[in-house]
């Protein structure tokens, strides 16, 4: 994996592609679909910040590093970058993540990308699914707590249509929005971390990334895609 050197043995992800490359995939991605942001004058300009969204379709974390305000660094599923997205993957230097018990390279590895003031992107449901955010896991507001980086949270809509499998791939023309919340804060707080302030901090960010949904909702008049269908099919 193409990776550079960080601090104390950890490793921070390549940022050449993302960043030098970013303006093509722009245009590719909207040469291909129409896409629209709602709120990204609330994404900080300068600075660490975790970009905090619902989980959909395949297209998520691809579109939330090229499309966002910011080139962000998204926390992915190990297993795809042994699919055929890892060369974008590894070149635009998401951040591999075990999801089977917690990643600890992944974690200092997302830190680091923070550290150097970027934007780190991370999907609390922790799948793909009906993308109302029935549950959250910790790592977004552990992140923030340990970080102190403000936390945004993101509504996708649009990259899956209702009854469609985990690898729907919407097509040419479809509508996809990215709405962006207001950011939260917590105070960075040192190691250690109580399990019941990390837990607060989740039910936190869950509540905002939900109400950040529903407005989404409302703003645009898309809808969530319900649970995932049948992927046998494809």
């Amino acid at each position: 994996m193409s990776l550079v050197k960080g601090v104390d043995g950890v490793k921070a992800p390549a940022t050449f592609m993302l960043h030098g490359l970013r303006p093509t995939f722009q245009r590719l991605v909207n040469a291909r679909w129409q896409i629209e942001l709602h709120g990204e004058d609330k994404v900080p300009t300068s600075g660490p910040v975790i970009l905090a969204a619902n989980h959909i379709g395949l297209l998520d974390g691809p579109l939330l590093a090229i499309v966002s305000p910011r080139p962000a660094h998204v926390m992915t599923k190990r297993e795809m970058f042994t699919g055929p997205m890892s060369a974008f993957l590894v070149g635009s230097g998401q951040i591999p993540l075990n999801r089977e018990g917690v990643d600890v390279e992944a974690i200092l590895g997302a830190q680091l990308v923070l550290t150097r003031g970027g934007a780190v992107g991370i999907f609390p449901e922790g799948e793909r699914g009906a993308g109302d955010v029935h549950s959250a896991k910790g790592g977004a507001a552990y992140l923030g707590l340990r970080s102190g980086a403000p936390i945004v949270p993101v509504a996708l809509l649009g990259t899956r249509a209702p009854g469609e499998h985990k690898g729907y791939v919407p097509p040419k023309g479809t509508r996809i929005s990215l709405s962006y919340g207001d950011p939260l804060r917590f105070d960075a707080i040192p190691f250690p971390r109580q399990k019941s302030t990390v837990d607060e901090a989740t039910e936190v960010v869950k509540q905002a990334l939900i109400a950040t949904v529903d407005r989404a909702q409302d703003l645009t008049g898309m809808s969530l895609p319900g649970p995932l269908g049948d992927s046998t099919h494809g």
